[in-house]
């Protein structure tokens, strides 16, 4: 009986080994002449890029070192000297401003935006403030009205525009701004999203630049950010939005080659701005799109990290990815629209527009969203699979973390934060991954625009308890637990999360590569986001 049974286990046995062969006879056929060459193809690649990022990230830096250590400011390189007050030619001395702000259903902010439009500093009859409604809210749109009608009963020059449909959405709205006959008195025009707030001497701060550099079409001043501390994410996006702004901007500006408009907190050379062909709503980045083709028109850009304007940074992930695919998408779909026009230009130089081309669209818009998933997401995973496949360990450890620190030195008071920024990135590179390839093929969501929510807490005064809101809502019936819990999931994420934990975890049982503690925490915070717990340590 004993012997019997023997031979049956000895059965299974060979039956299991035998199928087990069979499963992964596919793998051992195809490893070596398809599946090595195809992955050691993708490292090469992505160490292409990497490099090519990593160069990008040092000459910044280093340049960004040496504006600091010479004291390099805007006010040193162009003539500026400020606005004063004539005796004989009374306000008419300075300059005319129209001041936009254009808006879509911004129920939670259209006060803040236009009380600080309308207590900037400059002469009451040379400022003219423009709110565009876009709003398909009635009760939200008879608010704007009536809070436009409160300023104007208090001496401002404000006026109150609508369109009868959204066409362009936001480019749309600010062309339509512009042919407005009173505009024709104005030589400048200051933007301002909704939740923007300017100080009171914003405009005599900026204005000076344009008056005594006539070669000067935009001047572009910084985000800061009211809500930064309102959650784990938005220390995320401060960190991130601070490089952009600190390194980025600065360099482009000082080294005199180029940055984009960030759509808001800057003004324009209504000049500069017709002399570019104007609004175009081709992509979803009207600003950068302008700005593209008012520097192939020969305008100069500067950059002032001195001025600083408050606005809210998106606290829902839903709110923060819907911007993101906008970010991603659009320049990605601007460098395919304007690679010839940049190149055939022939009235910058050519450093200018190898720039352009390679420095700021294909590095910057293209390479960096890439290279940061495909690499430590995909790629990376994959060679603890096929240990046949080595990855150099500068590629693995020096580059990444020198960019890392580039990227943190902005956000000082953050740097105890950088390895949540680093993994919460690449979850978010796949995103821009997507929107990128969707911007370079012009396919599905290419022209989504969806506006980015705002909620106003942030920027708003502390109320009183017996204050009363504008608006009242009526209570929302909350989902079914089950049906809450199913909307929050994210297959995409899970999906990816544990292909990277499963590689984690072959990686720490019988791999070599000694990769499995970023595996598991990469493949931790894919989990998170693709759970729909983001909220548990971010925001939901």
């Amino acid at each position: 009986m004993e012997s019997v049974d023997l031979e049956a286990l000895v059965y299974r046995g060979i039956t299991l080994n035998s199928i087990l062969d069979q499963l992964g006879m596919p793998w051992d056929l195809g490893k070596w002449p398809l599946v090595v060459p195809l992955l050691k193809l993708m490292v090469n690649v992505c160490l292409v890029m990497s490099v090519m990022l990593f160069l990008d990230r040092v000459y910044m830096g280093v340049v960004k070192l040496f504006i600091k250590l010479l004291g390099r400011k805007p006010e040193k390189n162009y003539k500026w000297e400020a606005m004063k007050d004539d005796i004989e030619l009374g306000s008419s001395s300075y300059p005319m401003v129209l001041v936009q702000i254009p808006m879509y259903n911004e129920k939670e902010v259209y006060q803040l935006s236009i009380g600080a439009a309308c207590d900037l500093s400059w002469p009451s009859d040379r400022i003219i403030i423009q709110v565009l409604d876009d709003s398909t809210d009635l009760a939200v749109k008879k608010m704007v009205e009536a809070e436009c009608k409160k300023w104007k009963g208090k001496g401002k020059n404000i006026k109150y525009e609508i369109r009868d449909n959204r066409n362009g959405y936001k480019a749309g709205a600010l062309k339509q701004g512009l042919k407005h006959s009173y505009v024709s008195q104005c030589d400048f025009v200051a933007i301002f999203d909704a939740d923007f707030q300017p100080e009171s001497d914003f405009l005599k701060r900026t204005i000076p630049f344009f008056v005594h550099n006539p070669e000067i079409g935009l001047v572009q001043a910084r985000w800061k950010f009211a809500n930064a501390d309102e959650c784990l994410m938005t220390r995320m996006q401060e960190m991130s939005l601070n490089y952009h702004f600190i390194v980025e901007q600065e360099v482009g500006s000082q080294t005199y080659a180029f940055f984009g408009f960030n759509g808001t907190a800057g003004v324009w050379r209504i000049k500069a701005l017709d002399e570019a062909g104007g609004w175009k709503d081709r992509t979803t980045v009207e600003d950068m799109d302008l700005a593209v083709r008012a520097t192939l028109q020969g305008w100069k850009f500067v950059f002032v990290n001195d001025i600083k304007v408050a606005n809210e940074l998106p606290s829902t992930f839903k709110a923060f990815r819907y911007q993101q695919h906008r970010w991603s998408c659009g320049p990605a779909n601007l460098f395919k629209k304007m690679a010839a026009e940049i190149i055939t230009n022939k009235k910058v130089t050519l450093w200018k527009k190898l720039y352009v081309l390679y420095s700021f669209f294909f590095v910057r818009k293209v390479v960096a969203h890439i290279v940061t998933f495909t690499f430590y997401c995909v790629v990376l995973p994959l060679t603890v699979l096929v240990p046949e496949v080595e990855v150099p360990k500068w590629a693995v450890v020096y580059i990444p973390t020198t960019i890392t620190i580039l990227n943190a030195v902005g956000t000082p008071r953050s740097l105890h934060l950088v390895i949540f920024w680093v993994v919460f990135e690449n979850v978010m590179a796949m995103h821009r991954t997507k929107a990128t390839i969707i911007g370079l093929l012009e396919i599905g969501r290419v022209n989504e625009w969806v506006v980015t929510e705002k909620l106003g807490d942030a920027l708003k005064p502390k109320a009183s308890a017996t204050s009363t809101s504008p608006v009242s809502s009526a209570p929302v019936k909350k989902p079914k637990a089950f049906a809450s819990i199913w909307a929050r999931l994210r297959w995409l994420e899970i999906s990816v999360g544990m292909f990277i934990f499963l590689c984690g975890w072959y990686d720490f049982c019988y791999g070599k590569n000694h990769y499995f503690i970023y595996l598991f925490l990469q493949a931790i915070s894919f989990f998170v986001v693709g759970l729909g717990y983001v909220g548990t340590f971010v925001s939901n």
